[in-house]
């Protein structure tokens, strides 16, 4: 279909294990970035990503051929990967 659009905007939340405060404010913003990247790596368009020391909020512009479960499913393993990776808390793994 000729000159079809489309314009979809998403606010995922997640939270962290257990729900417990270990989002750092030393390193909230390079993870925060991370999980910019990882949405912008799908496809999808990140407008903000921002959270507290025991959730994240994600608002983003989805693309119709990404499910919303496989993105987030994507970013919340890669992103806990990562800050596993790089030691950011030894509190509980994420």
């Amino acid at each position: 279909m000729a000159n079809t659009y489309h314009q979809v905007y998403i606010q995922a939340v997640f939270a962290v294990k257990y729900r417990e405060a270990v989002i750092s404010k030393e390193w909230k913003s390079i993870l925060m970035g991370v999980i910019g990247n990882l949405i912008n790596e799908t496809g999808c368009k990140t407008i903000i990503v921002n959270g507290v020391e025991d959730h994240v909020h994600c608002f983003l512009g989805l693309k119709p051929v990404v499910s919303i479960s496989e993105l987030m499913k994507t970013v919340k393993a890669k992103s806990s990967k990562y800050i596993n990776d790089h030691q950011l808390t030894d509190k509980i793994k994420i």
